[in-house]
């Protein structure tokens, strides 16, 4: 099954995803996004903006709910992400494959990351957070979710991320939003004194 899904990963990537990250820098690419973008990622390195959105949500009476569902979340994509499917599938990144198989050397605009491609930590830290906390407040989901938008492109743009790991990260971060926000719901409707620790 593993190599099953691996194999398939690498036919996606001659004849899908490296055509997609070529395009976008063939249509795309520019001095204003070169130097845009590497900012741009940053929102999504290690969740660390997102945990500390969850935070303060957390502290604020009316928003404890949208920081719990948040935090739950980002949980769960820590452990579904990082810690199984990364190492599992072992995808590596998308300018080490153009250098092993094509002996292309990509010219990458940030630093070389250091852990395997599948899926992208940024974009589900990101879709996690913005889908949670746009289904309590879609006032402020609303331009978390152009954030994540613009997260997710960033790591196509920056050559570090297949848009197979980043379409399917977006759906996990969908999957994961509504999972830990029925989580803290779940809680919050078996606690004593629920209207107050955990008021929506």
């Amino acid at each position: 099954m593993l190599t099953a899904i691996q194999n398939l990963l690498n036919l996606l990537a001659v004849h899908f995803d490296l055509p997609m990250l070529d395009w976008i820098q063939e249509t795309m690419g520019s001095p204003f996004l070169d130097t845009v973008m590497p900012y741009i990622t940053l929102l999504g390195e290690a969740g660390i903006f997102w945990i500390a959105c969850s935070v303060i949500l957390m502290l604020i009476p009316g928003q404890r709910k949208a920081g719990f569902s948040m935090g739950v979340a980002l949980m769960l994509g820590l452990v579904i992400c990082n810690i199984i499917l990364k190492p599992t599938i072992g995808r590596i990144r998308p300018y080490d494959y153009q250098l092993q198989y094509f002996g292309r050397e990509i010219a990458l605009l940030i630093e070389a990351q250091h852990d395997y491609s599948f899926p992208s930590g940024h974009t589900i830290a990101s879709f996690e957070a913005c889908v949670a906390l746009t289904l309590h407040n879609k006032k402020l989901g609303i331009p978390a979710c152009v954030l994540a938008v613009l997260v997710a492109f960033s790591r196509l743009y920056l050559y570090v991320h297949y848009p197979t790991d980043v379409f399917t990260s977006v759906i996990l971060g969908f999957i994961l939003a509504w999972v830990g926000t029925w989580i803290v719901h779940g809680i919050a409707n078996v606690l004593p004194g629920r209207k107050g620790r955990f008021a929506h």
